[in-house]
């Protein structure tokens, strides 16, 4: 593989900080292989092992991936379509609501696919956009800190144990900015609708000294060595890829309630090779695709086929009614309208601040 250069984008939008795209030329060894192009908010290092697995089942196929953020890559590919130029072939974002006004709006096309008819109602909006992931917000604990007493399982627990536990915690609990973090938005979002009592939640961690982040990793990291004793709502795909290799990072899915999320697929109406874009999603969505991100990335696969622990079928089998998955349909973009966006945050500073 290789880097690309974006000289040329660069001068067009000399603000745009992307990452520059990488190569993966055909297994084949053909030079004039068509290249299949990818916008997604993935970490290219963390998408290897699926872009592997495809081009072992599509060897005369090259790929060039490109690694963004997620409102970089809503904004891409309007921008590209509005103007009557090719855009990417698939994207694949965590912006759930964004994948969807991109769906809504008319620049995303069908993908009717051998799998679309088996996906899950709640995860394929007109076959069109799919989810492709199963991902818990969790509470995350130091495994030392909790050494004499169980970490707490729900809402309330988490409240009662930072009342009790006061100075000896202040300082040393950390959440999303859901100012900057997309998907710390979109859990917060959630909790207003799932749980009444929420603002007791956010007020008991303000009073408490919260720390707000913008990634999972600083929070993770924290955790890790002890600087936090607790994370709330953090990404379980990335909590139990730490705490596989940091045994003292420790995961609880809310008992009163887990927010789901995923990640969302799509082939985009001015996609410049949109076979190579339905190929591809159809990969993701395959037994062998799904399988690959489930045991190699870590990431909790949705396919009905898939068996084993890192799946929603296991998962959901366990769990039940406890899980609620964010559904893939136009009532997310409710999330993005700016009036309800702005009040929600402005509440959320406002019992931060009082506190």
């Amino acid at each position: 593989m290789r880097r690309l250069p974006l000289l040329a984008l660069m001068l067009i939008f000399p603000g745009l900080a992307l990452a520059e795209p990488v190569f993966y030329p055909a297994v084949s060894g053909n030079a004039t292989a068509p290249t299949l192009i990818v916008y997604s908010s993935l970490d290219e290092p963390l998408a290897q092992p699926m872009i592997r697995g495809f081009q072992a089942a599509n060897p005369d196929v090259a790929v060039s991936y490109e690694d963004m953020l997620t409102g970089e890559i809503y904004d891409r590919i309007v921008r590209e379509t509005d103007a009557g130029k090719p855009t990417a072939d698939f994207a694949f974002s965590s912006a759930m609501d964004l994948q969807v006004k991109l769906s809504n709006d008319g620049y995303a096309q069908p993908s009717n696919l051998p799998m679309s008819g088996l996906w899950p109602k709640w995860a394929n909006w007109r076959n069109t956009a799919y989810a492709l992931t199963f991902e818990p917000a969790v509470f995350v604990y130091h495994k030392p800190s909790f050494a004499n007493e169980q970490p707490p399982s729900s809402r309330a627990e988490f409240v009662d144990y930072l009342k009790r536990k006061g100075d000896a915690v202040h300082g040393r609990i950390g959440t999303y900015d859901i100012e900057r973090s997309g998907v710390g938005f979109l859990f917060m979002a959630r909790d207003q609708e799932q749980f009444g009592d929420i603002w007791s939640v956010i007020g008991a961690m303000g009073a408490a000294g919260v720390k707000l982040y913008s990634t999972s990793s600083a929070i993770l990291e924290r955790v890790s060595d002890g600087r936090f004793v607790l994370g709330y709502n953090i990404l379980g795909s990335y909590a139990a890829d730490w705490a596989k290799r940091n045994p003292q990072v420790g995961i609880v899915l809310p008992k009163d309630y887990t927010v789901v999320m995923s990640r969302i697929g799509l082939v985009p109406q001015a996609a410049a090779n949109p076979e190579l874009g339905r190929r591809y999603l159809s990969f993701f969505m395959s037994k062998e695709g799904q399988t690959v991100m489930a045991r190699e990335l870590q990431i909790p696969a949705v396919s009905p086929e898939v068996t084993g622990e890192n799946t929603a079928n296991t998962m959901q089998a366990l769990l039940g009614a406890q899980l609620r998955p964010v559904p893939v349909s136009p009532g997310l973009m409710v999330y993005l309208d700016q009036v309800k966006r702005a009040r929600l945050i402005a509440r959320w500073n406002e019992v931060l601040r009082t506190q």
